[in-house]
């Protein structure tokens, strides 16, 4: 006994299979027409139909992402020490040239103060060689002319030459080490001048994104003290798959909206796009480039960022619902109302641009006003019959233009 029921259940999954598949995949072509040909009249199968409409479509895809500023930097003081004064609060306006940070200086005030020092002690070094050279040269010069009188020895000449020689030995020492305390002066000076932290004259306005230190608190050498970002322009961030990847170039507009200004349209451009793909996720990284005159638009902002992926113009469209994935490719059928009942013809379909419920046909070439089926086509084959039904009375059915942008899948 429990065999057969084992059986039985068997023999019902695969009659349920089989029904599944018949209903998913359509019937064939030919098995249709030869029931109809060997059998009685095919009953006519009840489907909705919209017409092919000339319209301009716009296919657009929404990427979430977030805003961050055109530029960010990071200060940093050169040198390390104990922080006096800090002239900036978080979220202030820096304009070029604005103090920023101020360290203490006595520490380096007074490593100025002892190279100014050493400085003095080597020249005073340089004047007492070049003095002593001095009169070693005029050693020299009596040695000789009393060795041409004959009453210096040779000796004594050479004694007053090897002199003059460490003399002048000596003074280009000397030389050699004013260079060097001036060099170690100047040093001095550039790290008290590094102490103060100014905006750079040269760039543009920014403001506070970060406070990282306070008046008292003791800072290292290139530790960060502040942030500033540029607000004009911003950039929204997005993250793009391998599907819409190729469709996205430099210079195709996109418009940006985020929940801080939900009735504001934000109107940018693509800058940049990564030549490369994140292993985790799969998606690579592109950059809109958006005016921000009025200054609203903040980093660290989620917005939504809608992207012109094509454009047709007064181009025949049929809704979306009117395609259907078979096992040879996407499909269409057309009502041909030339016999006694309207039947259904099946054709291969290759869209186009995708606008909300409307689709670009690009193949076959149906006159404009041609009625196609948007509902109940997984039951028909070519030559089934039909019966035709008004969209509106099928519930759910929307087959109205749909301008709103699509969601990115």
């Amino acid at each position: 006994m429990p065999k057969l029921s084992t059986v039985i259940t068997l023999v019902l999954f695969l009659l349920a299979g089989g029904v599944l598949a018949w209903l998913f995949w359509g019937p064939d072509d030919e098995q249709a027409s030869s029931s109809r040909a060997g059998g009685g009249e095919t009953r006519p199968v009840a489907v909705a139909v919209a017409t092919v409409q000339q319209q301009d479509l716009v296919e657009r895809r929404r990427f979430t992402g977030s805003i961050e500023g055109a530029d960010r930097i990071v200060i940093t003081p050169r040198v390390g020490g104990r922080v006096g004064e800090v002239f900036v609060n978080l979220g202030d306006r820096v304009e070029p040239g604005d103090p920023l940070l101020q360290l203490d200086t006595e520490e380096f005030e007074q490593d100025v103060t002892q190279a100014e020092a050493e400085l003095e002690v080597a020249e005073a070094s340089l004047a007492e060689a070049v003095a002593s050279r001095n009169a070693a040269q005029r050693d020299l010069q009596r040695t000789r002319e009393l060795r041409d009188q004959g009453i210096a020895s040779r000796s004594e000449l050479e004694a007053a030459e090897t002199e003059l020689a460490l003399a002048q030995t000596r003074v280009a020492l000397a030389e050699s080490q004013i260079r060097q305390r001036r060099s170690a002066l100047r040093t001095r000076e550039i790290q008290l001048g590094y102490t103060r932290i100014d905006a750079d004259p040269g760039s543009t306005t920014r403001w506070v994104a970060e406070r990282l230190v306070d008046p008292g608190s003791v800072i290292s050498a290139n530790e960060p003290a502040l942030a500033l970002v540029t607000l004009q322009p911003v950039r929204a961030i997005l993250a793009v798959t391998e599907a819409d990847y190729s469709r996205i170039s430099r210079g195709q507009e996109a418009t940006v909206r985020t929940s801080s200004y939900p009735d504001a349209l934000f109107e940018g451009t693509i800058t940049r796009i990564s030549p490369e793909f994140r292993p985790g996720s799969r998606q690579a990284r592109i950059e809109v480039e958006v005016p921000n005159d009025d200054e609203r638009l903040r980093p660290g902002m989620f917005v939504e960022t809608a992207i012109t992926l094509g454009q047709r113009s007064d181009t025949l469209a049929i809704p979306r619902d009117a395609i259907i994935q078979r096992e040879a490719g996407p499909t269409l059928f057309s009502v041909d109302r030339s016999g006694e009942r309207p039947e259904a013809r099946r054709h291969m379909a290759v869209t186009g641009v995708r606008d909300g419920n409307w689709i670009e046909l690009l193949e076959p070439e149906l006159p404009e006003g041609t009625e196609v089926v948007v509902l109940g086509q997984h039951l028909l084959a070519d030559g089934t019959p039909l019966r035709l039904t008004d969209p509106r009375s099928v519930p759910g059915a929307d087959f109205a233009p749909d301008l709103s942008e699509t969601e990115e899948p």
